[in-house]
């Protein structure tokens, strides 16, 4: 029996992805290029985050009809990006897509078929589950990811293995039910507890991951883990707060008490 994506054509196209973009001058055309190509793109919503690096000279070079560019005045951040970004979509589903080349738009296909088979209403696409190419980098990254979606599950009552994953898939109704309210990377764990309390069917699925260095472009730094633990407990209620300062020590220092 074929999957909901084969033999995907424009006729049948589905998807929205909604990409951030913020100084990828030197990725920013291949990465275009690869989510174009993937499987059921209806449109590339792409959110330039007042770009100073050239960034914008590619995107005005872009004529397929499926892209749209949304520029940004100011620099506010990933999640106000996808604030922007999640607004503009038109389409049944979508999926977020950095403008790197971390993640890999031929993995749309698997994250998408829990939702295309009426089994999910949003996938995780998991850079810790088995079976995909990993870049092997750094230490205290992975550890970091992985005490951070330890954290929102003790919270959410989810068990992601990778809370924290650029790939998040969603049926567009589901994001049309909460308001994105973080303007920075704190919008991963914002949106992971809302749709936690909208009680939709939430699936996880192995993706590739290519991650890249500081020295290559990386942008995410430990001042950002910090406000993502902070975000974990302020988008909770109170007696979830109550299981995550009791999860540890360090997590509740780190967050200050609840927001």
């Amino acid at each position: 029996m074929n999957s909901p994506v084969d033999g995907a054509t424009s006729s049948n196209a589905c998807l929205s992805v909604v990409m951030p973009c913020y100084n990828e001058l030197s990725t920013v055309g291949a990465i275009v290029d690869a989510v174009l190509a993937a499987p059921l793109v209806g449109e590339l919503i792409i959110v330039d985050d007042f770009s100073t690096d050239g960034t914008r000279d590619i995107l005005a070079q872009f004529d397929d009809p499926r892209i749209r560019v949304i520029l940004h005045d100011v620099n506010q951040g990933k999640g106000a990006a996808l604030r922007t970004g999640f607004a503009a979509v038109t389409l049944e589903y979508l999926i977020v897509q950095d403008a790197d080349l971390e993640y890999d738009p031929s993995d749309y296909p698997a994250v998408l078929a829990p939702i295309l088979e009426g089994k999910a209403d949003v996938v995780y696409g998991s850079r810790f589950m088995g079976g995909q190419a990993h870049r092997v980098l750094y230490f205290w990254h992975s550890v970091g990811n992985r005490l951070l979606t330890t954290a929102s599950n003790v919270v959410t009552n989810l068990n992601l293995t990778d809370m924290e994953t650029c790939y998040k898939a969603f049926r567009t109704d589901v994001v049309r039910r909460f308001t994105i309210e973080e303007n920075r990377f704190g919008v991963e764990p914002e949106i992971t507890n809302k749709i936690a309390r909208l009680g939709v069917v939430v699936y996880e699925v192995g993706i590739s991951y290519d991650g890249r260095t500081y020295a290559e472009g990386k942008k995410i730094g430990w001042r950002d883990g910090i406000r993502a633990f902070f975000c974990i407990a302020a988008y909770s209620g109170p007696g979830e707060w109550v299981r995550l300062k009791r999860l540890s020590p360090v997590v509740a220092r780190l967050t200050g008490g609840r927001a």
